[in-house]
């Protein structure tokens, strides 16, 4: 398998690892780019083809197809923000986040969804993004076309297949899912990086399209602060990561460009302004933050399930993500089943532990998404930095969502029970597991609403760096622009003013596509 960025840097493509440098360095381009998922080097590509001398920076390694081994004590470590290790500040949700090349899309679960009509009828009512379905169409066909994005032809592994039956027997909705491969072998590991480079990530397509146009990709390193006066950003300031992914001050490298795109996530980015005190005057940086909650529920069946074979997520169910009762809605999906995924999310201690680890194979598992940023009980959570100016994500868990989390367990309790299921298990730790869906209902309604004791867990994170038509009500503007640094942008998952009720990555690229147009169009 090819190791695409290696093979082009043996090439003449330009790389730097910034952890092997010995001396200060100064780097001046067109536009530097922090961060390279899926807003970074989405935007990377656009304008090196477009002419731009483009610098893009990662706080990850490089890593690619020949190092990703399908085994979870090397994958999250080396490829996820904390180690897979990121929680909330109060530790009561998990947070599943990308730090590699490529981002998360390196290590996602290849789901593609267009934006939901819903969400940008409330951004275009309370936010004036004058978004549309339609307007908006041109440019989720050019990443459906550049990223190989289409429904899955394979029939469902068995864990999805089960989410399709329950649907099925219930009369709910179901839908097939559209992922972003070409040549997938249906392996099931997808969350470790793609071993043969089917996975249409950023790592295998734009980062290395921008390569061979003359961008520049520097690795392992931080980007610490904006310098800036007035209405300009003068310089960025970073320095390396040592092999903890910790910042060092030993070394620094300043970077000096026409324009500077901050895509480094919706933590990373709000830390990275906040920590460079930028102006706020609407007050909404680093606030509603969102990441879909997604409560667990597990089952038992008496036949082999595998669900670490095959695609991770090929069917979904929006049976309630849109409730129109004012309470929260939620999507339903499946995980891959890995050991250590999922022994760090089942409950239970010692005994019963190692009972349902020792009938994995004939484990199923639903995670509910909770649709956060649609209601006053729900507004999201507040990036903060810590004394050493590393950013946490302080969000609250209103008993609006906790009434989520028990419709959740209901809706996921029946569908598995309707798939056939032998038992079902909420993943909280006063729950059991119950032989029937009369006694889980019973159950599930006495279960304790808090932290601590219901697992809770998200793979996305909006929100932080807001868009807005009126610069009181956000951080950018709708073209991603900065309401008060003329030279500044943000494109990635921060700038959405809620959650999406869907996977982000496909409204990420789109938006990006759209903003990297009319920024070359104004830089030109």
């Amino acid at each position: 398998m090819k190791n695409l960025i290696a093979d082009g840097v043996s090439s003449g493509w330009s790389y730097l690892d910034a952890s092997t440098l010995t001396t200060d360095r100064h780097f001046e381009a067109d536009i530097v780019i922090i961060g390279s998922g899926a807003g970074g080097a989405m935007a990377a590509e656009q304008l090196t083809l477009a002419g731009f001398k483009v610098i893009i920076l990662e706080m990850g390694a490089l890593y690619e197809g020949k190092d990703f081994q399908q085994q979870e004590r090397w994958a999250y470590p080396a490829l996820y923000q904390d180690g897979a290790g990121r929680k909330t500040l109060d530790q009561s949700i998990g947070i599943l986040q990308g730090r590699t090349v490529g981002g998360s899309t390196t290590v996602n679960w290849t789901t593609s969804i267009r934006t939901p009509d819903k969400a940008l009828d409330y951004w275009r009512a309370e936010f004036g993004c004058d978004f549309t379905s339609d307007n908006l169409a041109p440019y989720f066909q050019q990443a459906e076309q550049r990223l190989n994005i289409h429904p899955w032809p394979v029939p469902p592994n068995a864990n999805n297949d089960k989410l399709k039956q329950g649907c099925e027997t219930l009369g709910w909705q179901y839908t097939v899912i559209n992922r972003n491969v070409s040549g997938c072998a249906n392996l099931g590991y997808c969350g470790m990086g793609c071993p043969i480079n089917a996975k249409q990530s950023m790592l295998v397509s734009t980062i290395p399209s921008a390569m061979q146009a003359g961008a520049i990709l520097i690795s392992r390193v931080s980007a610490r602060e904006l310098k800036w006066q007035n209405d300009q950003v003068q310089s960025l300031v970073a320095v390396p990561v040592d092999q903890y992914y910790q910042p060092t001050s030993k070394i620094k490298l300043s970077f000096k460009a026409k324009h500077y795109i901050v895509a480094a996530g919706a933590i990373g980015s709000p830390a990275l302004l906040l920590r460079s005190k930028l102006p706020d005057p609407s007050g909404r940086l680093g606030k509603h933050t969102y990441l879909h909650p997604s409560a667990i529920s597990g089952a038992l069946f008496d036949e082999v399930i595998a669900g670490h074979s095959g695609a991770p997520q090929s069917i979904y169910s929006d049976q309630f993500v849109w409730p129109g009762d004012g309470q929260i809605g939620f999507k339903l999906e499946v995980p891959p089943l890995h050991p250590v995924l999922m022994a760090t999310k089942l409950t239970g201690l010692a005994q019963s532990h190692a009972a349902l680890m020792q009938q994995f194979n004939k484990l199923q598992v639903i995670i509910a998404l909770l649709r956060d940023g649609f209601h006053p009980d729900s507004q999201g959570g507040t990036v903060v930095l810590s004394d050493q100016g590393e950013p946490m994500l302080d969000y609250p868990l209103s008993d609006y969502l906790w009434q989520g989390v028990q419709k959740a367990y209901l809706a996921m309790a029946e569908l598995q029970f309707a798939a056939g299921a032998r038992s079902v298990l909420p993943i909280h730790q006063d729950a059991q597991l119950y032989s029937s869906w009369k006694q889980a209902r019973e159950a599930i309604k006495s279960l304790s609403l808090q932290k601590y004791r219901a697992t809770l867990a998200s793979a996305h994170v909006m929100g932080g760096c807001n868009m807005s038509a009126n610069a009181g009500q956000g951080v950018v503007n709708l073209q991603g622009r900065h309401h008060q640094l003329e030279n500044l942008s943000v494109f990635d998952g921060s700038v959405l003013p809620s959650s999406l009720g869907a996977n982000p990555q496909l409204t990420i690229y789109a938006l990006t596509l759209r903003n990297t147009a009319a920024l070359v169009k104004a830089l030109k």
